[in-house]
């Protein structure tokens, strides 16, 4: 296993490693010593099964040793972190070499790993953590090669591959700062090119879905990768294993202010771990909770580069005992499952809208960046939440569009139907038994696949 340096790409990776495991299979799983720490504890069943192996991330030009991954190091900075990711590939390389698996599994940002692994007889798979109709939108691995879309405009238009009806499109202000990110820094490899090459030279692609909840778009990507592509279900996490970086400390003072409150009356507030919003969209988004009058945890980023304050001067005495604003790193799987918990104002990442949905979770969605407002249109398309109305150009948006967004998704009679369809999709984003059955049917493939290493 070796997954991009991010937690929601670190967690569902080892989510798949304990699966994996539970059936009798040995893993190693690379990545850096913070990130490595920073993972929940192995069960003991499973601490003999899986490897975590510990390579050590090249420095980065102007940044503290410590920044291994894409929550310590701003958005904008991120192609110097994949420039530092790239540098792994001698000891990735001289440790498959050593241990020859018989697969390797990797993320989207190691387009360099599948001749290594080719070289050493090794089969390959790509695990993207982006939904199939996600994939579909970046197109065939050919068109993302060439990156022949270069202008934010270009990204808001159904592409021609898509023959049947969609919306599935970003909106102007989703995509511009993707596009200006990867001319940020023109000697790095764009996105787009890492993906093209990570899916064309894989033996099969696994995508974290299902065709139960996008059958069209499985069935296009695969025409589209003309290559064996297999659903890994949603591969809910556990919650009694959600890690603990803080201990449990931050978790016993959160869970004794959702125990004060209503069963589904409060609305979690979190825009994942890399998105930074604008110091007048924190405002907006601080005012509309506060007009809201809906009971809300919020869990605030920390930003070591950001000088001025995080939310307005008197918010937190105004909402009184009626909201909790926690700055820094919480257990987010455990305050989902918290029954007090029953809408999730949420950036829309994969891995927040199957941590969400899997608890029946309303969601309000307030895209940011990467492929989240691609994530929003399907959903919407399917009648799931409730997204804030924005300025198509400059993504603004206003405290009284937030405030009746949380109210239309909590308490508005008109919202009944989002928070019924939310608790059905907990049946299949949750269920740990139907999700299972996709992980059989892979480890099925994979052994049938055996092993083709070079003497």
């Amino acid at each position: 296993m070796f997954p991009w340096l991010a937690m929601g790409h670190l967690l569902p990776f080892l989510n798949i490693s304990k699966l994996l495991a539970h059936k009798g299979h040995k893993v190693s799983f690379i990545s850096t010593p913070r990130n490595i720490e920073r993972l929940p504890k192995l069960p003991p069943n499973l601490s003999s099964s899986i490897t975590f192996v510990s390579l050590p991330l090249p420095p980065i030009p102007n940044f503290p040793p410590s920044s291994e991954s894409s929550m310590d190091v701003p958005y904008i900075n991120q192609q110097s972190l994949k420039s530092a990711f790239d540098l792994l590939q001698l000891p990735v390389t001289e440790f498959l070499r050593r241990s020859s698996p018989d697969w390797i599994i990797y993320d989207y940002t190691s387009h360099w790993l599948p001749p290594v692994a080719t070289e050493l007889g090794i089969k390959k798979a790509f695990f993207s953590l982006f939904n199939a109709s996600a994939l579909c939108f970046m197109g065939p691995p050919s068109s993302l090669i060439e990156d022949a879309r270069t202008t934010p405009d270009d990204f808001t238009v159904v592409p021609p591959w898509i023959l049947f009806e969609s919306d599935i499109v970003f909106r102007y202000h989703e995509v511009a700062r993707y596009v200006e990110k990867t001319e940020e820094d023109v000697t790095g490899i764009s996105d787009s090119v890492r993906f093209g090459y990570s899916i064309s030279e894989s033996d099969a692609v696994f995508v974290r879905s299902c065709p139960e909840f996008e059958p069209e778009w499985f069935v296009l990507l695969r025409d589209l990768y003309q290559k064996p592509v297999f659903p890994t279900g949603f591969l809910p996490p556990p919650v009694s294993e959600d890690h603990e970086d803080d201990g449990d400390a931050t978790w016993a003072h959160i869970k004794e202010w959702l125990d004060k409150q209503r069963l589904n009356s409060v609305v979690y507030v979190s825009l994942g771990t890399e998105a930074s919003l604008l110091r007048e969209e924190l405002a907006e988004l601080a005012l509309g909770l506060e007009k809201s009058k809906v009971p809300f945890f919020w869990a605030l980023r920390n930003e070591p580069t950001r000088s001025e304050p995080l939310i307005p001067d008197g918010f937190e005495e105004r909402v009184g005992g009626r909201g909790m604003v926690h700055v820094g790193w919480v257990p987010q799987v455990k305050i989902l499952s918290h029954e007090s918990v029953g809408g999730f104002l949420t950036h829309c990442g994969w891995n927040s809208v199957v941590e969400g949905l899997g608890f029946g979770r309303v969601p309000v969605f307030l895209p940011v960046l990467n492929e989240q407002g691609l994530n929003t249109r399907l959903l919407r398309g399917k009648d799931i939440g409730v997204e804030i109305p924005r300025n198509e150009r400059d993504g603004m948006f206003w405290s009284d569009s937030v405030a009746d967004s949380v109210r239309l998704a909590m308490i508005d009679d008109a919202g009944e139907m989002k928070r019924t369809k939310a608790k059905i999709m907990k049946g299949l984003f949750g269920n740990r038994d139907e999700n299972i059955l996709y992980v059989d049917e892979l480890i099925d493939y994979m052994k049938s696949k055996g092993s083709s290493h070079v003497g």
